[in-house]
């Protein structure tokens, strides 16, 4: 895509918020397990499948068992548990949604990690002693792909673009009740990016992007619109630009990240000082003109060691140096920046040729190693660099940020130290993008 073309469907966006359909706030109260029902609760039985028509249920193939232990609390009295991940949805229209999860056993204690939708981190390893319970709450965006212009997000099928909000519990849990409200007053943090920030489909890839989610209090929605594969054109070719820019809102943020694919784009007009920097020019116009804050993310590192044990910047091409044409867009707009290439790259050489490798994912069949895409760990390392990014910039949702200590790429967490529970869909084809 030339950028005449580019800037023509920028043009085209809709920058007025017009709500294409009507529907009405939903709000719900579940009460899991066989025993007594709380009042004002709805009760759900392990029998209780989702369905169009009742609009909520266990999902994705999986059916949990539950326990009774009786007693004078009905909501906390008995429960529902499997030996593996299990999934429950409600179906619900688009927008943000405030989750409150209670958990926990009578007689036995318990580990919860909870996700949403496409593995998006939403509650880390918590643990409850024999007859303690917890309530954790947490907000998770809920997109379609309308338009209000009658257009449509071209993206493939995947729990992001359904029609329900899916929750993914891991087999330690056992799941008390969920209290799920709509929740307008959040501030939305829009994601723009590759597959180094989408919301990773299958075990064992992951990105920064489904990592940051567990790293903020109510008060903010992370709404992730990137997808494998794209670079600024392809973005806004999908329309997912037009998307953002349909639903956000003044004081919105987003969060733009691209560089790995645009590299690769070999057309006259094409290179780190001309396309790349006139597309991320135009983004961040469109962005301003919407009354959001564009936050400007220059390209993750790739790990690319050479023999002096130093990274190869792989972002510096023929065609310029990618990184610093984001760096110089972003001073000369005044926009914040958060330079993932310098901060990967110091953990990267902090941890060494070997040890690094253990942020990435490796295919035990054809013993290859990924250089590009992170494993649970090293995005959730990433993560944290986003969200030291975002204290250092001293942007308006850091004070949304849960309290943890500052995060240092030169002194990562202990490898081994995350503790993900695998979900069930696994594959080890790569992503699209390298």
């Amino acid at each position: 895509m030339n950028f005449r073309n580019f800037a023509a469907l920028l043009i085209a966006m809709p920058l007025i918020n017009t709500a294409y359909a009507q529907q009405t706030q939903t709000s719900f109260k579940f009460d899991f397990g066989p025993g007594k029902v709380a009042p004002g609760y709805t009760q759900v039985l392990p029998t209780m499948l989702y369905s169009a028509e009742t609009g909520f249920g266990f999902d994705q193939g999986t059916t949990p068992v539950g326990t009774d232990r009786g007693g004078k609390d009905a909501l906390k009295s008995d429960f529902v548990s499997s030996d593996k991940p299990f999934f429950f949805s409600v179906k619900v229209p688009e927008g943000n949604y405030k989750v409150s999860v209670t958990f926990g056993d009578a007689k036995e204690a318990t580990e919860t990690s909870i996700k949403a939708e496409s593995r998006r981190l939403m509650v880390y390893h918590q643990t409850t002693k024999p007859g303690k319970f917890l309530t954790k709450t947490f907000i998770v965006n809920i997109m379609n792909r309308k338009i209000s212009n009658g257009t449509m997000v071209a993206a493939r099928p995947k729990l992001d673009w359904d029609d329900r909000l899916t929750l993914e519990f891991d087999k330690t849990t056992a799941l008390d009740a969920i209290e799920i409200t709509k929740a307008d007053n959040q501030v939305n943090m829009f994601l723009a990016g590759n597959s180094t920030v989408v919301n990773q489909d299958y075990e064992p890839w992951a990105s920064w992007g489904q990592m940051i989610p567990v790293m903020f209090k109510p008060g903010v929605a992370v709404a992730n619109y990137a997808e494998s594969g794209l670079a600024l054109s392809s973005f806004v070719g999908q329309r997912r630009l037009a998307k953002i820019l349909d639903i956000a809102k003044p004081g919105d943020f987003v969060f733009v990240e691209f560089g790995h694919n645009d590299e690769k784009q070999k057309g006259p007009n094409d290179g780190a000082d001309k396309s790349y920097t006139q597309r991320l020019r135009s983004f961040a116009a469109a962005v301003k003109e919407k009354g959001c804050q564009l936050v400007i993310l220059t390209p993750t590192a790739r790990r690319s060691f050479g023999a002096d044990g130093k990274i190869i910047n792989s972002h510096i091409t023929e065609l310029g140096d990618y990184p610093q044409a984001a760096r110089n867009v972003a001073a000369d707009l005044g926009v914040p920046l958060i330079d993932l290439t310098v901060q990967a790259t110091i953990m990267y050489e902090t941890l060494g040729v070997e040890e690094s490798k253990k942020l990435f994912v490796f295919n035990p069949d054809t013993k290859q190693l990924d250089n590009t895409h992170f494993n649970v760990f090293g995005a959730y390392q990433m993560a944290k660099i986003v969200a030291q990014g975002i204290r250092k910039n001293k942007l308006s949702i850091a004070k949304y940020l849960v309290d943890a200590p500052t995060f240092d790429p030169a002194h990562p967490d202990p490898v081994g130290s995350f503790l993900w529970p695998v979900g069930p869909k696994a594959s080890l084809t790569p992503p699209a993008g390298n």
